[in-house]
């Protein structure tokens, strides 16, 4: 087999890849072992072993104890769509985060009284040390959890008012616009961030991902007159969520 310039357990993995997309080797298959690529390939043990890590590193396959490596069964990628701040009398916690109508889904929720570290204070404008009201949530669709969310809102504003816990109080579940124009502060902006990264075991595992996994986090900041009233991260599986944003052209 000719090969090109790339490093040999690249262009190995490279081959073993496109024979996992064209189905030659199928959801559940069997990788080769490392002594069937050494052989195939005319590679080092080294090499096929570096193989094999780069596509388990892909998510591509997975290790079975005591059985092999398996092709993994990849999940087709939904869409998380981004509709910018809702107006009041529509923003669920849920419709918040998931700008999609023909999405259902519920959520459960935590709320505590923390400080704001470094990153949050920056994002709410605050010093460090401040009281936030920190709110986490796992958001489920039809059974699954499909995305997580951390809050931070400042005491300052919430602080002793009807609203200072989002869930509970008479405006529960109503989310940040419903909740600020209740104190008097209309919430006219926000600013969202999109990222990647490794995912933490927690998170993964709320998820039902497995470790390794990367996320798509959401770093989103409402503003009412130029000041930041929420921040959250929304955070997503990224092999399994793209991120699609739906926004009004002026």
């Amino acid at each position: 087999m000719a090969f090109g310039d790339q490093p040999a357990y690249l262009r190995v993995a490279d081959d073993l890849r496109k024979k996992i997309a064209g189905g030659e080797l199928p959801p559940h298959a069997r990788l080769p072992s490392q002594a069937r690529i050494r052989e195939e390939y005319g590679v080092s043990d080294t090499v096929a072993l570096e193989a094999r890590k780069v596509l388990m590193a892909e998510g591509l396959v997975e290790g079975r104890s005591g059985s092999g490596t398996y092709v993994r069964a990849q999940p087709v990628p939904r869409r998380v769509v981004r509709g910018g701040f809702h107006t009041a009398g529509e923003a669920t916690p849920f419709r918040q985060e998931q700008a999609d109508e023909r999405v259902i889904g519920s959520w459960d929720a935590h709320s505590e009284q923390d400080e704001a570290g470094a990153e949050i204070a920056g994002r709410l404008g605050i010093d460090v040390g401040e009281r936030v009201m920190r709110t986490r949530y796992v958001f489920q669709s039809q059974g699954e959890a499909v995305m997580l969310s951390t809050s931070w809102e400042p005491l300052a504003v919430t602080g002793r008012t009807p609203v200072m816990l989002p869930e509970e109080g008479p405006l529960a579940g109503r989310g940040v616009v419903d909740r600020m124009a209740a104190l008097d502060l209309v919430v006219d902006n926000m600013a969202e961030e999109v990222g990647a990264r490794p995912g933490r075991a927690e998170e993964v595992l709320a998820l039902g991902g497995v470790p390794g996994h990367w996320v798509l986090v959401t770093s989103r900041t409402y503003f009412a007159g130029g000041r930041p009233v929420e921040t959250a991260d929304v955070v997503v599986l990224a092999e399994r969520y793209r991120v699609a944003y739906r926004l009004p052209v002026k």
